[in-house]
Parts: structure tokens; C-alpha cells; sequence
């Protein structure tokens, strides 16, 4: 069910003329997906869940080197990227594959 509201919304921020691509989704399309009628397309993107574990990784690391490293730089990029390969690094989350959602996340602290 995530899957489906999260192509939905995907859907909805290209509609209101974001960068988000057209996904083709509509209301049916996601009623489908949601209760199990529709398969949901994996798209060309990793699935949500993977994201969201880079952002969060971003934005926990921003509380914890916060003090240290008040601005994104090598020194902290190289803390981070041994950080994400001790937390066990899988095939679908390489750091260079979530860098910019790990960045994306440490600077929505500021937001």
C-alpha cells in the first residue's frame, strides 16, 4: 500500500508542474495497487523504503556532527561514508547510490 500512495504522489507533484516524471497514475491506478488488484510498477527508481533509510541516515547524522561539521565537507563525507558501510551495506544501498538522499537529508535538518 505505501508503494501505491508513493507513486501517487509522485504522480501528483508532476501534475502540479514539479520535476517528479509522469508515472501515468491515476486515482483508479492507485485504488488498484493499494487493496492488491494492480501490481505496483517498479518504476526506475529503488523503492521508497531504500530512500527513506538514506535520508534518515542524513538527518541522523546532522544531530550527531552537528557541532563538528556545521557545513557539508570531505572530512565528513569520508565519516559518513564509513558510517553507511558499517551498518550493513547491501547491494541496493551502496553510499554512492544514496549520496545525494543522504546529503538531501543532513541539509533538511536546516530546512
Amino acid at each position: 500500500m505505501k508503494e501505491a500512495f508513493r507513486h501517487d504522489w509522485e504522480q501528483t507533484k508532476h501534475d502540479f508542474g514539479g520535476n517528479a516524471p509522469d508515472l501515468n497514475q491515476d486515482v483508479d491506478d492507485t485504488i488498484g495497487q493499494a487493496t492488491g488488484a494492480q501490481p505496483v510498477p517498479p518504476g526506475n527508481r529503488p523503492a521508497f523504503d531504500n530512500d527513506e533509510y538514506a535520508y534518515r541516515f542524513g538527518y541522523g547524522a546532522r544531530q550527531h556532527y552537528d557541532s563538528s561539521y556545521p557545513d557539508w565537507n570531505d572530512d565528513l563525507e569520508s565519516r559518513l561514508r564509513q558510517g553507511w558501510e558499517e551498518t550493513g551495506d547491501t547491494a541496493e544501498r551502496t553510499r554512492d547510490t544514496f549520496k545525494d538522499k543522504v546529503r538531501r537529508g543532513w541539509d533538511r535538518m536546516t530546512s
